[in-house]
């Protein structure tokens, strides 16, 4: 049987900031391996995104086939001198395995890996890893590129579990049925430059733009839906580049995102986007761009087992949400039902990023229940 927290700092120790190997990709094969999975390793190099080396290992041919899927990059330290210790020392103390890569989402990785391995001998089904490398850079060569090569090689995954960090502070609180969608936009408003003394020979963007982000901002989108929160829109930068303070600017900008919910798709939330722009008298340039629909996988099965399992470890049932940001679900649920459930995510992407040892062996045990329940249903 493999020890979850020690594959863990295996993988910890490989410093894959994305989308960088580092060795974390022949570490996590050797122990599949081990266990009896065919692995594949797979490269995709093409613009805009680096070379990728990606992983599919599966254990067994029959259905129903149960995929793990995640990813071994991880994202910079930051100012490593901040860190308490060496950010990818994987370093145990009081009770903490600390270090880039715990919480999102080696350890996640580990005790999935660690709980196939004490799963009883025959089962039913198969099971599969499908691990990326570069969830944490423009998502290019990594899963979305994976599963046409899946389809390719005609592999079939019947249900998925995402091992994102989905609990905010404990093991047990949440798992994950549905993301929201994320679009970001750019207005830049046109207009002319003139003396702030003779405002009636130019035309201010300034007060143009203004108006424009009021009116975004306090439109109300929608009122939300079953299982998702009303689309939210954020204003993240204006910037007019204008140093004189007697000057009215040529132009203006602004960019914002919106998490949208299951009531939108690209094309509705940018309708209505430009509805409120136009609704402004003024002349503007947007441009646009979608890194996830939103999506749902309605409660069913696996997100039962998952509650249920997590139920008779931690003694809390998940409650299931579509809160967060993106994820890879939001490529694998075009294949199949998919639930995200891992650690705590509270010192994600943070200095000294950590998760609870224990944690890491509750969670191999729920993935252990997972596994032996899904099988033999």
């Amino acid at each position: 049987m493999i020890d979850p927290v020690k594959l863990a700092q295996e993988l910890i120790r490989c410093p894959s900031i994305t989308p960088k190997d580092a060795g974390v990709m022949e570490v996590l094969t050797a122990h599949l391996k081990s266990l009896g999975f065919q692995c594949h390793l797979v490269t995709f190099s093409d613009a805009p995104g680096e070379p990728t080396q990606n992983l599919y290992a599966r254990l067994g041919t029959a259905q129903p086939n149960l995929c793990f899927a995640g990813h071994v990059d991880v994202v910079p330290t930051g100012d490593a001198s901040k860190w308490s210790v060496d950010p990818f020392s994987a370093t145990i103390r009081d009770g903490y395995l600390i270090g880039r890569g715990t919480e999102d989402m080696k350890s996640a990785i580990a005790a999935f890996v660690a709980a196939v391995s004490e799963l009883p001998k025959p089962h039913a089904g198969s099971i599969s890893l499908l691990i990326t490398g570069d969830e944490e850079g423009v998502a290019i060569n990594g899963t979305r590129k994976m599963l046409p090569w899946l389809k390719a090689k005609g592999e079939v995954i019947d249900a998925c579990i995402v091992g994102e960090p989905t609990n905010p502070t404990t093991l047990g609180e949440m798992a994950k049925i549905g993301r929201r969608g994320s679009a970001y936009g750019e207005v830049k408003v046109l207009g002319k430059q003139g003396h702030a003394a003779y405002p009636e020979l130019a035309d201010n963007p300034v007060t143009t733009i203004i108006h424009m982000l009021h009116r975004l901002k306090t439109t109300q989108i929608d009122a939300g839906s079953d299982f998702f929160p009303p689309s939210n829109l954020e204003i993240t930068s204006i910037d007019v580049g204008n140093n004189a303070g007697n000057v009215i600017p040529a132009e203006a900008k602004a960019k914002f995102n919106i998490r949208f919910n299951d009531k939108h798709n690209a094309k509705s939330i940018e309708a209505w986007v430009r509805a409120q722009l136009d609704a402004v008298a003024g002349k503007y340039e947007l441009a646009w761009r979608i890194s996830g629909e939103s999506f749902i996988t309605p409660p069913g099965v696996l997100s039962g087992l998952i509650q249920k399992a997590a139920k008779e470890v931690t003694g809390i049932e998940p409650v299931l949400s579509t809160t967060g940001g993106t994820s890879d679900a939001r490529f694998i649920k075009d294949i199949c039902p998919v639930v995200e459930f891992g650690t705590t995510g509270s010192t994600a992407h943070a200095i000294d990023e950590k998760v609870k040892v224990e944690d890491i062996i509750k969670l191999k045990d729920i993935y252990l229940r997972v596994l032996q329940k899904f099988l033999a249903a």
